[in-house]
């Protein structure tokens, strides 16, 4: 028997109280499995992830509704508007003046939204269900796309007046779609996605971040806060260093993405769960290489150990890649969710 969805479950959590039951968090799966998991449902391709997180027994969907709002335009190549994914150089913007023609190019919120998509998205939640908003990337990783992450740090060092100029014109464009995406009755709670680190340090140093990132992100969180709405943070990395400013500055209500090399979850919860929600946090590494033993183990240990506490929903540390198992999937969530499996015609 599927569970009903009731979003007032993650809200509990991501208000770092006990939820009625256990509950999951994924910033998102894959298509192979939105197919499995949705069945035979009738809905079309681009809201297949919907019913599928229904049946899974998530209490919310993930949705994009502005996914063309930095298409990163290479002047070469205008037409096309290709996107440069590079965070190493950028060739084809390698001066100032490239460069700010591709800023200039960037679209305007007003003309990126979806509000089509976001309508028939909603149709399609069952009751009890909540859409969760997500960015086109964040404040950072767009920086990089526009510049390159070379000529990123060059400019820091060189040219930081204009590295304001940019943060500007991409903050600017967040904030404008958290605040209008917040206003929607069918979205609960938004996730501002932004990867600030690597391994070992940010991926800036925490003075550069907090000129030119931390204060955008505060005034995302203030614009979904605004509309009553939580805001989560999914970052990437080792950001020992930014925990205070991603709690006591920008005020984020949950923190997702971990990696048992940086932070395990367990001491992130034991760290930082009076302060802030945990979302997730089972390595994708773990769940591809160890049993489904073991990660029903280890996730139904991660349940027990924030069961009377609260501020905590289960998940992969990151997001279900179409490389990790189908049955190492469901014995994570089987966890939370006794039973859950492949709807079967």
């Amino acid at each position: 028997m599927k569970r009903e969805p009731d979003f007032g479950n993650l809200l509990k959590v991501l208000e770092r109280k006990v939820p009625d039951r256990p509950t999951l968090f994924e910033f998102f799966l894959n298509p192979r499995l939105y197919r499995e998991l949705a069945g035979n449902e009738a809905v079309p391709e681009r809201l297949m992830h919907i019913p599928a997180y229904r049946n899974a027994g998530y209490d919310y969907a993930p949705i994009l509704a502005a996914p063309g709002l930095f298409p990163h335009p290479r002047p070469a190549q205008e037409a096309s508007c290709s996107m440069n994914r590079s965070e190493e150089h950028t060739s084809e913007l390698q001066s100032r003046g490239l460069i700010s023609y591709a800023v200039f190019c960037l679209r305007e919120p007003e003309e990126a939204y979806d509000s089509r998509y976001m309508k028939e998205a909603a149709a399609c939640l069952p009751p009890g269900m909540k859409l969760i908003a997500y960015g086109p990337d964040g404040m950072l990783e767009n920086m990089i796309r526009l510049i390159g992450f070379d000529n990123l740090c060059y400019a820091v060092a060189d040219d930081p007046e204009w590295v304001g100029e940019i943060s500007e014109k991409v903050g600017s464009r967040l904030v404008h779609y958290y605040k209008t995406v917040s206003a929607d009755p069918a979205v609960g709670a938004c996730i501002v996605n932004d990867d600030w680190g690597f391994h070992s340090q940010p991926m800036l140093s925490p003075e550069d971040m907090r000129r030119y990132i931390v204060p955008w992100h505060k005034k995302m969180v203030e614009a979904i806060h605004g509309n009553g709405k939580p805001a989560i943070l999914h970052s990437c990395g080792r950001l020992d260093a930014l925990m205070d400013d991603i709690i006591d500055v920008c005020r984020y209500d949950a923190k997702h993405s971990y990696e048992d090399k940086i932070l395990p979850v367990e001491e992130a919860y034991e760290r930082y769960h009076d302060r802030i929600a945990i979302l997730g946090g089972i390595d994708v590494d773990f769940v591809c290489r160890r049993t489904e033993g073991e990660i029903f183990k280890r996730s139904a240990a991660m349940l027990e150990r924030t069961r009377a506490r609260g501020g905590y929903a289960l998940g992969t540390g990151n997001s279900v890649p179409e490389y990790v198992p189908d049955d190492k999937y469901f014995a994570m969530i089987r966890a939370a969710v006794p039973g859950v499996e492949i709807p079967r015609a």
